[in-house]
Formats: structure tokens, C-alpha cells, sequence
């Protein structure tokens, strides 16, 4: 994110009720190569990372385009900080093996002040069409101390939002609510489409689909967008499909983060942590993969002992602010 807000319509039900879902033919145009079958198609033009990092000062993080977010800002609890620190790379299977995978963790101790937030973010806003996946542990417990607070778990792909109801502003989220928040009391999964928004007055124009149960444990999520739609997959279910009105019509990083919406769900002060997880992430430029082609093309990269591998070409603009 940069610092604007980042917030699914669902806040409540009343506000979701008195806001439109409409949205504006898309002025973007791609060629889409659908693939239906077989084997993963070839892709000269590719993002892959296995997160196989020592830590957050890694350089090989920034040497292969991922910015670690610190400072402040939104979305989350404002006055909270993102902590480069809480982001943290371990073997599965510990030090003698196994895939590596990504930490982001989130801490609070009931204020402001005490909350720390965590996001890895690409420094290239230079993804569109085609496919984006990964593989991500929600949780629905803290890893330490009392549960409750509104966390936010989220992958997803996002472009600068320059002026309220800005017309090139695209977002495409998978967003985890372990402890319910905007007016949501339990778990919810949300995948939202954006076209734009206002923060100052809230008003935005956007397609969202929800499922109201626990999707904690691993799972892999993709989102594919072609001229046709946009289209959210989890374990290989197609979860939602969205309108080509919300087609991007300019390049867009690719995130993860977690975050705390407010300091209401859980209002004691002592000391706890959130932990989300990440495996991999993919994405391949202009080509629609089905679920299995996903797991076929991570496969291959992993047989082939490929931990990185960007050929996506830059775009202008380059780079995210």
C-alpha cells in the first residue's frame, strides 16, 4: 500500500447496502492467451520467488525488487507502524530442509503506539493482465497472548490511487478477517475488485464476493485477469468472477500484508502477535493458467532448484512511490 486506504465495501451492512457496486468500461486492452489444459504453457515473462531470504535486511530482497515497508501509514490503526523486523524467513521443515517460507507478523499490546504492522511489497508497479498466485497460511489464532483483534490478512495487486475517484486506480485483493471487523463479527474471506475510490468523503465503486467461515491453514489463491474479467480462485474452486468494468488500465505492484483495522476487537493490553505465512508467489504476464497449470509451473521452477526468476519487463511508470 501507500499510504492510502484500503478498505473492502462490506465496512458494515448498512454501508454496503448504500453503495452502488457500478463501475466504468475499462479503456485497457491486452492480448490474453487462455490455456485450458496440459502442461504450463511457455512464459518468457515471469515473476517467481520462493522467499528463500536469510531475514528482512536480506540484500537479494531488494535486489529482486521487493521493498520492505517501514514508517508509517495507511491502512490499519493510525499513529501503528510498519516494522521491517516483523517480517522473517524460516526452512518448513526447519534448518536441514524444506521450502522457505515467509513471516509476517503483527503485534499489538491494545494502543496505538504498541501496534506493529508488516508488508512486502514489489518496487515495480509493472503487473496487468494475466495470472497471480500464491500460496498463504491464514491463521485464526495469535501465535502468542489473547486473541480477538480485527486482523487483516491480504495478497493482493494495487496502483497508485492519485486523486479521489481516480480512473486509473485498480486493486485486486484476497482479504482474511479471522476475527470479523467493518461491521463483520465473525471470520470472513473477501476477494474485491476495484475500480476507485474517495476516502475523504468514503465512497467507492467496486465488485466484491465474500464467504463467512474460517479459512485458516494453507491455501492456494490465484487471481487471473484477462479482457473477459477478473476471476478469484482458492484451492482450485472458482471463488468469485467480477465484471471487465473494474479491468485495470495501469500497471500495479503485487503486496502481502497484515494489519490491524482498529484497536475494538480486543481491548486488554496484554502483549500478542499474528502471524500470516507465505510459500511462493507467481505471476505470469498476459496468460491465463488454470489451478493445475499454477501448481505445474511452481513445480518445474522447484525441480529445477529456481528460488527467483523475474523476466517481466518494466513499465512506466517504473517505479512505486
Amino acid at each position: 500500500m501507500s499510504g492510502t486506504p484500503h478498505t473492502p465495501v462490506a465496512i458494515a451492512a448498512a454501508l454496503a447496502a448504500a453503495l452502488a457496486l457500478t463501475g466504468f468500461a475499462s479503456t485497457a486492452t491486452a492480448t490474453t492467451t487462455t490455456v485450458t489444459a496440459g502442461p504450463p504453457p511457455a512464459a518468457d515473462e515471469v515473476l517467481f520467488d520462493d522467499f528463500d531470504y536469510t531475514g528482512h535486511d536480506d540484500p537479494a530482497l531488494g535486489a529482486h525488487g521487493w521493498t520492505v515497508r517501514s514508517g508509517s501509514g495507511g491502512p490499519g490503526v493510525p499513529g501503528a507502524t510498519w516494522a521491517p523486523e516483523n517480517i522473517t524467513f524460516a526452512k518448513e521443515g526447519g534448518a536441514g530442509g524444506g521450502n522457505s517460507v515467509m513471516t509476517l507478523r503483527t503485534a499489538t499490546s491494545g494502543t496505538a503506539q504498541s501496534t506493529e504492522q508488516a508488508e512486502l511489497h514489489t518496487q515495480r508497479m509493472k503487473f496487468g493482465y494475466g495470472t497471480y498466485a500464491a500460496r498463504v497460511k491464514f491463521s485464526d489464532a495469535p501465535a502468542s497472548g489473547p486473541d480477538g483483534d480485527h486482523v487483516n490478512q491480504a495478497f493482493f495487486a494495487i496502483n497508485e490511487l492519485k486523486a479521489p475517484m481516480d480512473k486509473d486506480y485498480a486493486e485486486y485483493d484476497f482479504e482474511y478477517l479471522p476475527n470479523g471487523g467493518w461491521g463483520e463479527n465473525g471470520n470472513i474471506l473477501y476477494t474485491t475488485s476495484w475500480d476507485t475510490f474517495n476516502p475523504d468523503p468514503w465512497e467507492v465503486v467496486n465488485q466484491h464476493t465474500e464467504e463467512r467461515r474460517s479459512v485458516a491453514g494453507w491455501h492456494d489463491l490465484a487471481i487471473t485477469i484477462d479482457a473477459t474479467g477478473i476471476t478469484y480462485y482458492v484451492d482450485g474452486r472458482q471463488f468469485a468472477r467480477h465484471d471487465p468494468e473494474y479491468l485495470p488500465e495501469k500497471p500495479m505492484s503485487i503486496d502481502f500484508n497484515q494489519w490491524l483495522i482498529d484497536l475494538e476487537g480486543q481491548t486488554g493490553t496484554e502483549a500478542r502477535g499474528y502471524d500470516q505465512q507465505v510459500d511462493y508467489v507467481l505471476h505470469v504476464k498476459d496468460q491465463v493458467l488454470t489451478p493445475a497449470q499454477i501448481k505445474a509451473a511452481v513445480e518445474e521452477r522447484r525441480a529445477a532448484g529456481t528460488t527467483f526468476e523475474d523476466t517481466v519487463p518494466a513499465a512506466s511508470p517504473a517505479a512505486r512511490p
